[in-house]
Protein backbone atom coordinates (compact mmCIF):
# COMPACT_ATOMS: atom_id res chain seq x y z
CA UNK A 1 0.00 0.00 0.00
CA UNK A 2 1.49 3.53 -0.90
CA UNK A 3 -0.18 6.38 0.96
CA UNK A 4 -0.28 9.63 -0.20
CA UNK A 5 -0.44 12.88 2.44
CA UNK A 6 -3.80 15.08 2.28
CA UNK A 7 -5.26 18.14 3.68
CA UNK A 8 -8.51 18.02 5.03
CA UNK A 9 -7.89 13.90 6.07
CA UNK A 10 -4.52 13.16 7.40
CA UNK A 11 -4.05 10.17 4.34
CA UNK A 12 -5.15 8.11 1.72
CA UNK A 13 -3.95 4.81 1.00
CA UNK A 14 -5.28 2.35 -1.69
CA UNK A 15 -5.68 -1.36 -0.90
CA UNK A 16 -4.51 -4.20 -2.61
CA UNK A 17 -7.86 -4.13 -4.54
CA UNK A 18 -7.24 -0.63 -5.98
CA UNK A 19 -9.70 0.93 -3.68
CA UNK A 20 -8.68 4.34 -2.23
CA UNK A 21 -9.25 4.60 1.41
CA UNK A 22 -8.89 7.60 3.73
CA UNK A 23 -7.81 8.02 7.63
CA UNK A 24 -7.25 10.53 10.30
CA UNK A 25 -4.77 9.31 12.70
CA UNK A 26 -6.11 9.24 16.54
CA UNK A 27 -4.76 8.30 19.86
CA UNK A 28 -1.56 9.86 19.57
CA UNK A 29 -1.08 9.26 16.01
CA UNK A 30 -0.91 5.26 16.87
CA UNK A 31 -4.17 4.39 15.42
CA UNK A 32 -6.13 4.99 12.33
CA UNK A 33 -9.48 6.08 11.87
CA UNK A 34 -11.51 5.58 8.55
CA UNK A 35 -12.53 9.00 7.21
CA UNK A 36 -13.98 10.85 4.38
CA UNK A 37 -12.08 12.98 1.80
CA UNK A 38 -12.59 16.61 2.12
CA UNK A 39 -12.88 19.04 4.95
CA UNK A 40 -16.76 18.14 5.05
CA UNK A 41 -18.80 14.97 4.81
CA UNK A 42 -21.19 16.26 2.13
CA UNK A 43 -17.64 17.50 0.45
CA UNK A 44 -17.02 14.54 -1.92
CA UNK A 45 -20.65 12.21 -2.83
CA UNK A 46 -19.79 8.78 -3.41
CA UNK A 47 -16.67 8.53 -2.97
CA UNK A 48 -16.46 5.04 -1.80
CA UNK A 49 -18.16 3.07 -4.04
CA UNK A 50 -18.87 -0.54 -4.77
CA UNK A 51 -17.68 -3.70 -2.48
CA UNK A 52 -15.42 -1.81 0.17
CA UNK A 53 -12.78 -4.02 2.41
CA UNK A 54 -11.55 -2.37 5.10
CA UNK A 55 -7.84 -3.22 6.37
CA UNK A 56 -6.92 -4.34 9.42
CA UNK A 57 -4.06 -2.24 9.52
CA UNK A 58 -1.92 -0.03 6.57
CA UNK A 59 1.44 0.91 6.31
CA UNK A 60 2.18 4.87 5.39
CA UNK A 61 5.78 6.17 5.46
CA UNK A 62 7.31 2.59 6.39
CA UNK A 63 5.12 2.54 9.78
CA UNK A 64 2.42 0.03 10.36
CA UNK A 65 -0.92 1.86 12.13
CA UNK A 66 -4.18 -0.52 13.20
CA UNK A 67 -7.23 0.54 11.73
CA UNK A 68 -9.35 0.82 14.78
CA UNK A 69 -12.23 3.14 14.52
CA UNK A 70 -14.71 3.92 11.43
CA UNK A 71 -15.35 7.69 11.67
CA UNK A 72 -18.35 9.83 12.11
CA UNK A 73 -19.84 10.25 9.14
CA UNK A 74 -17.29 8.43 7.30
CA UNK A 75 -19.27 6.67 4.28
CA UNK A 76 -22.03 9.47 4.76
CA UNK A 77 -24.57 9.54 1.73
CA UNK A 78 -22.05 7.16 -0.52
CA UNK A 79 -25.10 6.30 -1.64
CA UNK A 80 -22.90 3.29 -4.55
CA UNK A 81 -21.83 1.58 -1.91
CA UNK A 82 -22.77 -1.65 -1.84
CA UNK A 83 -20.71 -3.76 0.83
CA UNK A 84 -18.54 -3.74 3.39
CA UNK A 85 -16.48 -5.70 5.09
CA UNK A 86 -15.01 -4.63 8.59
CA UNK A 87 -12.09 -6.34 9.76
CA UNK A 88 -11.65 -7.48 13.44
CA UNK A 89 -8.74 -4.54 14.54
CA UNK A 90 -11.96 -2.16 14.60
CA UNK A 91 -13.83 -1.17 17.96
CA UNK A 92 -16.01 1.67 17.11
CA UNK A 93 -18.21 2.80 14.49
CA UNK A 94 -18.76 5.98 14.63
CA UNK A 95 -22.02 8.12 14.63
CA UNK A 96 -23.49 8.53 11.03
CA UNK A 97 -20.77 6.54 9.48
CA UNK A 98 -22.73 4.86 7.59
CA UNK A 99 -25.85 7.14 7.15
CA UNK A 100 -27.63 7.59 3.73
CA UNK A 101 -25.70 4.54 2.15
CA UNK A 102 -29.15 3.51 -0.27
CA UNK A 103 -27.16 0.90 -1.98
CA UNK A 104 -25.55 -0.85 1.06
CA UNK A 105 -26.75 -4.75 1.35
CA UNK A 106 -24.13 -6.33 3.25
CA UNK A 107 -22.32 -5.21 5.99
CA UNK A 108 -19.63 -7.86 7.90
CA UNK A 109 -19.31 -6.39 11.25
CA UNK A 110 -16.75 -8.14 13.79
CA UNK A 111 -16.59 -9.08 17.48
CA UNK A 112 -14.44 -6.73 18.30
CA UNK A 113 -16.52 -3.64 18.02
CA UNK A 114 -18.24 -2.73 21.15
CA UNK A 115 -19.45 0.83 20.50
CA UNK A 116 -22.04 1.92 17.31
CA UNK A 117 -23.21 5.31 17.22
CA UNK A 118 -26.61 7.03 16.64
CA UNK A 119 -27.71 7.44 13.55
CA UNK A 120 -25.10 5.10 12.22
CA UNK A 121 -27.16 3.13 9.56
CA UNK A 122 -29.86 5.49 9.23
CA UNK A 123 -31.16 5.55 5.59
CA UNK A 124 -29.66 2.24 4.49
CA UNK A 125 -32.50 1.56 2.82
CA UNK A 126 -31.10 -1.42 0.96
CA UNK A 127 -29.96 -3.47 4.12
CA UNK A 128 -32.59 -6.54 4.85
CA UNK A 129 -30.74 -7.87 7.43
CA UNK A 130 -28.03 -6.76 9.69
CA UNK A 131 -26.03 -8.79 12.56
CA UNK A 132 -25.58 -7.21 15.95
CA UNK A 133 -22.57 -8.57 17.32
CA UNK A 134 -22.39 -9.89 20.95
CA UNK A 135 -19.78 -7.13 21.83
CA UNK A 136 -22.06 -4.31 21.63
CA UNK A 137 -23.98 -3.12 25.11
CA UNK A 138 -26.37 -0.11 23.66
CA UNK A 139 -27.88 0.08 20.46
CA UNK A 140 -27.79 4.29 19.94
CA UNK A 141 -30.53 6.12 19.19
CA UNK A 142 -31.58 6.46 15.35
CA UNK A 143 -28.72 3.71 14.40
CA UNK A 144 -31.37 1.79 12.24
CA UNK A 145 -34.10 4.70 11.36
CA UNK A 146 -36.02 4.65 8.79
CA UNK A 147 -33.88 1.43 6.71
CA UNK A 148 -37.07 0.49 5.31
CA UNK A 149 -35.87 -3.41 3.53
CA UNK A 150 -34.70 -4.44 6.95
CA UNK A 151 -36.93 -7.32 7.60
CA UNK A 152 -35.82 -8.78 10.83
CA UNK A 153 -33.26 -8.06 13.36
CA UNK A 154 -31.69 -10.51 16.11
CA UNK A 155 -30.12 -8.09 19.32
CA UNK A 156 -27.50 -9.93 21.18
CA UNK A 157 -27.21 -10.75 24.52
CA UNK A 158 -25.06 -8.40 25.23
CA UNK A 159 -27.30 -5.69 24.81
CA UNK A 160 -29.43 -3.78 27.68
CA UNK A 161 -30.60 -0.88 26.04
CA UNK A 162 -31.98 0.53 22.94
CA UNK A 163 -31.86 4.29 21.92
CA UNK A 164 -34.72 6.19 20.87
CA UNK A 165 -35.96 5.93 17.30
CA UNK A 166 -33.86 3.20 16.65
CA UNK A 167 -35.71 1.27 14.61
CA UNK A 168 -38.32 4.36 13.65
CA UNK A 169 -39.79 3.64 10.29
CA UNK A 170 -38.15 0.52 9.80
CA UNK A 171 -41.67 -0.64 7.70
CA UNK A 172 -40.54 -3.94 6.61
CA UNK A 173 -39.41 -5.37 9.57
CA UNK A 174 -41.38 -8.42 10.73
CA UNK A 175 -39.25 -9.86 12.98
CA UNK A 176 -37.42 -8.81 16.44
CA UNK A 177 -35.40 -10.80 18.89
CA UNK A 178 -34.98 -8.92 22.11
CA UNK A 179 -33.34 -10.52 24.85
CA UNK A 180 -34.44 -10.51 28.74
CA UNK A 181 -31.20 -8.71 29.48
CA UNK A 182 -32.50 -5.50 27.63
CA UNK A 183 -33.74 -3.04 30.34
CA UNK A 184 -34.41 0.41 28.21
CA UNK A 185 -35.95 1.04 25.30
CA UNK A 186 -36.29 4.14 24.03
CA UNK A 187 -38.89 6.50 22.68
CA UNK A 188 -40.63 5.73 19.45
CA UNK A 189 -38.24 2.91 19.04
CA UNK A 190 -40.48 0.64 16.93
CA UNK A 191 -42.64 3.51 15.73
CA UNK A 192 -43.55 3.08 12.22
CA UNK A 193 -42.46 -0.23 11.97
CA UNK A 194 -46.24 -1.53 10.24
Amino acid sequence: MVGVRAYAHDIEVANADGVTIYYNWINDDTELAVTFRGAYTDSFFNEYTGDVIIPESVTFEGKTYSVTTIGVGAFYASSSLTSIIIPNSVITIGGGAFNGCTSLISVTIPNSVTSIGDWAFSGCVGLTSITIPNSVPNIEDYTFYKCTGLTFVTIPNSVTSIGNYAFFGCTGLTSVTIPNRVTNIGDYTFYECI
